[in-house]
């Protein structure tokens, strides 16, 4: 029985692995660059009816953080925690899914470990 290859397989051996390498050099280059940008970009999220708004870098820090003072009651400190930590939260998970998204459209969904 003999072995049937691909159709258009070329047989190229070599020269096709190099021109594998360059286009996983030249993706890994783009989402190197495209993290950057994404660490530098930031992203606002509000809690509370627009009473607490945060804001957040790509690289998962607190830039910002406003408070409408009318919320502010000394006797329920509790309850504007748990609106600051939702708009927190909030902002990061927009951080993330946007770096999520922009690496998947770079892959094209592949998930190669040590590439991201």
């Amino acid at each position: 029985m003999k072995a049937r290859l691909p159709k258009n397989y070329s047989g190229g051996g070599i020269g096709n692995m190099q021109q594998l390498a360059r286009q996983a050099q030249k993706m890994q280059e783009e989402m190197e660059t495209k993290t950057a940008e994404l660490e530098q970009k930031e992203y606002k999220a509000s809690a509370g009816g627009g009473a607490v708004t945060a804001v957040v870098t790509g690289g998962m820090e607190v830039k910002s953080l406003e408070i409408d003072p009318e919320i502010v009651d000394p006797e329920d400190v509790e309850m504007l925690s748990d609106i600051v930590m939702g708009a927190v939260n909030e902002a990061l998970r927009n951080a993330a899914k946007d770096k999520e998204d922009t690496i998947s459209a770079i892959s094209g969904g592949l998930n190669i470990p040590g590439m991201f």
